[in-house]
């Protein structure tokens, strides 16, 4: 070995020794000397007290503070100068080991270099005035000079904590923070300007409470992970680097600032999670919060970061402002499930400077929301809701879809759609209950083009229909419709004044106003609307869906329509130029300046009809004026007689029918039902080809024209009481005879019509001007009293009025 080794071996064997030496000295000086250097140590601590520090016991711990002296202090109790009023114990360690310098004990000097806590409790306590035990520790006094060494408080380099149960306890700001430290190592470096730590945490938040009227953050989590602190004791300010801490399962970038210079210490913690599932994020906040985010829910994990400002004296809760990156997600809301979800979202409990850290101050912002709800995209440019204490939404809602995909939404008890889009702009503003949209009030427009749609409850089908529905701040104006159903083409304008506000409190007052043309309606395609909705509307309830509400107000709410249409249609009847103004109400359809063109003659009606089940009441009041009255029996099926049909009519019809009767939700006239009065004149009139009279006048009449019996002039009366019509007594002055009548017309059995037929003919009289020569000219010579009855075969018989004779 080189001489030189062997001196360096030499001279590092002696270090070493000495070293030992010098340890053992100092151990058996501490182990000699407890008394004395407990009260050393007890008055060092002290020194930075107002209050005093007890310990009971000291132990000199050998080799685990090599190569200084570890210490062991027993059952230490630290109490702030007033314990005696709030009796809140700062510290209770069971275990406090403190490590001195070797070298500075053999000159009587305390040096402290590390401090363990060890299964302890360490209670912060503020009062309802602001006076915190934490008092204890004195403030160094800038205006004073600095202190000798003798003088100056404790500093020491290393301190660990285990088991350890912190609580901060504010009673004035109403703070909880409470924590369970299972393992915390801390070193302290010490500059002339502060002082900073590095410390590794392991702990269990039990209560991080900024307002214990609102509940704790991150309740029962395990927080772990490094820290770096920096204080300076000019300013006052403590700061968290940036570091990365585990809080659950889930690793957090956070990073704060304490201002301790003011009276309440200033606070703003900065916390970014990179890839957090939104209810890891949730179960991280206080219950008020929590519980409502917990009604959503987000399938993948999203980018957050959250800031948290305020101070820790009274005031309530701190400044909070979220920021949240949602992208390519799947939302679950209360409303339904929305796919393909992207937006920036933003919170804040601060959204008026000035206003207050409140929920009635605070808001949520969602800028570019997009995604997909039941197969329609939509987006929001911007989704705010403002006053989470009673939250109102706001935003501009746009989508284009296939209006197919409607059905998804709205069922098909209702409305049931084919093919056809939609584009949708709206901007709504609602109130939030239950996190739900409840009475959105909107503006813009909704376009349906080229759509197939089918009205469920009256069993009605459209084709190629187009509506555009433009909302304003009260009414909706409803333009440009079209809509086609088998051969009928509509084209209809609308509006419904205060709409919105009458859909939700008072549906059945909404009057929705039409105007109506058409070039051809076939009515025989909407008797749908003669039958009771299928299925009824469910009644209104505060969980009702969208569509509910909206079944609810197609049955409840009334439609004023004025119509016009070039050709009306029903079966066999054809009427040109009609015009009418109808009242649709939930039971009932009032009918109303009607006018048509029909038979080369016009008709005018007003009446109603009112749905009870499967029948259908009706009035009408009709005027007929200048009617082909082949045409018109033709058109009406003949009124249900048998006997006389168009066929056997000729003539031009003038006459006032009032008259009600029941209709089945098929458009048939129900047998019996009709019931009123006919009031008519028949003008060039003509009886064809009528059977029962050619039956009687063959034998009566042979050389006289039964094939064509023209009238002067026929007028009458007809009252109509079920299959019974009463024939008022009327003239009927023909080419083949004249006649007086009166009886009753069966529609069933019991014909029973007297007629008094003067066997006179009719055309000798021709020649007489005078009306009163004439009338009483026309029953002269041989009256032949005649009375038509059933028949055995179903067919009016005429026979002689026996009882007639008898009676003259």
């Amino acid at each position: 070995m080189p001489k030189w080794s062997k001196i360096t071996l030499k001279v590092l064997g002696v270090l070493i020794g000495l070293v030992l030496v010098l340890y053992i000295a100092a151990a058996l000086y501490v182990n000699a000397n407890k008394k004395s250097l407990l009260a050393s140590v007890t008055a060092q601590l002290n020194k930075s007290l107002n209050g005093s520090i007890y310990i009971e016991t000291m132990d000199p711990t050998f080799l685990k503070g090599f190569p200084g002296v570890s210490l062991t202090l027993k059952n230490v109790v630290l109490k702030d100068s007033l314990w005696k009023n709030h009796k809140h114990t700062l510290l209770e360690a069971k275990d406090l080991e403190v490590a001195v310098n070797t070298l500075a004990l053999f000159t009587g000097t305390i040096e402290i270099k590390k401090i363990g806590i060890n299964n302890a409790s360490v209670y912060l306590y503020t009062d309802s005035l602001g006076y915190s035990n934490a008092s204890v520790f004195k403030k160094k006094d800038k205006s004073k000079p600095k202190p000798t060494d003798e003088d100056a408080a404790a500093e020491f380099g290393k301190f660990t904590l285990n088991n350890v149960n912190f609580v901060m306890d504010n009673q004035k700001g109403h703070k909880l923070f409470e924590f369970v430290v299972d393992d915390l190592k801390g070193d302290v470096y010490y500059s002339w300007s502060g002082w900073e730590a590095e410390i590794k945490l392991k702990t269990i938040a039990k209560s991080l409470a900024f307002n214990t009227r609102r509940g704790s953050f991150i309740k029962d989590k395990l927080l772990e992970g490094p820290f770096n602190i920096t204080y300076n004791e000019e300013s006052g300010v403590l700061i968290v680097a940036p570091n990365t801490l585990n809080i659950g399962s889930d690793p957090f970038i956070i990073e704060a600032k304490f201002d301790t210079s003011k009276e309440n210490t200033d606070f703003k913690i900065d916390i970014e999670a990179k890839d957090i599932q939104w209810r890891n994020a949730s179960a991280l906040l206080a219950p008020n919060i929590s519980s409502k985010l917990n009604m959503f829910n987000l399938d993948k994990p999203i980018h957050v970061n959250c800031t948290i400002a305020g101070n820790m004296g009274p005031g309530g809760e701190p400044a909070i402002n979220v920021k949240a990156l949602v992208a390519n997600n799947v939302l679950t809301t209360p409303g339904g499930v929305v796919k393909d979800c992207n937006f920036t979202g933003i919170f804040t409990n601060n959204f008026i400077n000035g206003k207050g850290l409140t929920d009635e101050n605070s808001a949520i912002k969602l800028f570019n929301f997009k995604g997909s709800y039941e197969e329609m995209p939509f987006s929001i440019d911007t989704a705010s809701i403002n006053n989470l204490d009673k939250p109102i939404a706001t935003g501009v809602f746009k989508s284009q879809f296939d209006i197919a995909k409607l059905n998804n939404v709205i069922g098909d008890n209702m409305l049931k759609f084919g093919k056809g889009t939609a584009n949708v702009k709206l901007a709504y503003k609602a109130d939030i209950v239950n996190f739900q949209l409840t009475k959105p009030f909107v503006t813009g427009l909704v376009d349906i083009k080229n759509a197939d749609v089918s009205y469920v409850p009256r069993r009605v089908n459209f084709k190629n229909t187009a509506i555009s529905l433009n909302f304003t701040d009260h009414d909706l104006f409803i333009k440009n419709i079209r809509l086609q159903s088998g051969k009928s083409i509509v084209f209809m304008d609308g509006s419904i004044r205060n709409f919105l506000n009458l859909y939700y409190t008072a549906p059945e007052k909404i009057l929705l106003n039409w105007q109506i043309k058409s070039p051809e309606l076939h009515l025989a395609e909407f008797l749908g609307f003669l039958g009771t909705r299928k299925p009824k509307a469910k009644k209104r309830t505060p969980k009702s869906n969208f569509s509910d509400n909206l079944n609810e107000v197609f049955e409840k709410s009334q439609v004023n329509m004025n119509i016009q249409v070039d050709k009306v249609y029903y079966n066999k009847f054809l009427a040109t130029n009609a015009n009418a103004d109808l009242l649709l109400s939930e039971n009932s359809i009032a009918i109303r300046n009607v006018s048509v063109k029909h038979a080369g003659g016009g008709l005018k009606l007003n009446g109603s009809v009112t749905q009870k089940g499967s029948v259908n009441k009706f009035v009408l009041n009709t005027n007929i004026s200048n009617v082909d009255i082949k045409n018109f029996f033709y058109s009406f099926d003949n009124f249900g007689m048998k006997s006389l049909t168009s066929k056997n009519l000729r003539g031009y019809l003038f006459s006032k029918v009032n008259m009600t009767g029941q209709i089945s939700d098929r458009g048939n006239l129900m047998p019996n039902s009709l019931y009123g009065s006919i009031v008519f004149d028949l003008k060039k009139g003509a009886l064809l080809n009528f059977e029962p009279v050619k039956s009687v006048g063959k034998f009566a009449f042979p050389f006289r024209d039964l094939d064509n019996i023209t009238f002067t002039n026929l007028n009458g009366k007809f009252d109509v009481r079920g299959q019974n019509i009463t024939i008022n007594p009327m003239q009927i002055n023909s080419s083949l005879l004249n006649m007086d009548i009166a009886g009753i017309y069966s529609l069933n059995k019991g014909t029973n019509i007297a007629l008094d037929v003067p066997l006179r003919n009719p055309k000798k009289d021709e020649e007489i001007t005078d009306k009163q020569e004439r009338k009483e000219r026309r029953m002269k010579g041989i009256v032949l009293h005649l009375l038509a009855t059933d028949g055995e075969d179903g067919k009016i018989k005429i026979k002689l009025n026996k009882n007639r004779d008898k009676t003259k």
